[in-house]
């Protein structure tokens, strides 16, 4: 009795424990750098931001974020991460046309 109220107990523990958030997972990352859609949304709902898709095409947004991230690779990252293509900033300077 007692080993199947064990094994009841742990079965439903396991199926109601919730996952992280997809914004933390490969599900919710874009392979090109950044979250995707599915990444935004969940990090939109978890924290109660306003994240927004990247804005290649110009404006404000893309001349702030790319005026920040050029000063982050200078100082924050070293020589090896700045120089390598596959890098987080690098994938994002990519995608936002800096």
């Amino acid at each position: 009795m007692y080993g199947q109220l064990c094994f009841i107990t742990d079965t439903l523990l396991k199926n109601n424990m919730a996952k992280s958030p997809a914004w933390q997972r490969k599900e919710g990352k874009s392979p090109s750098g950044g979250l995707n859609a599915k990444g935004r949304a969940s990090y939109n709902r978890a924290t109660g931001g306003n994240l927004k898709p990247p804005q290649p095409e110009g404006g404000s947004r893309k001349k702030s974020f790319c005026a920040r991230m050029e000063g982050m690779k200078k100082k924050l990252t070293s020589s090896k991460t700045a120089k390598d293509p596959d890098s987080r900033i690098n994938k994002a300077l990519r995608k936002w046309k800096c």
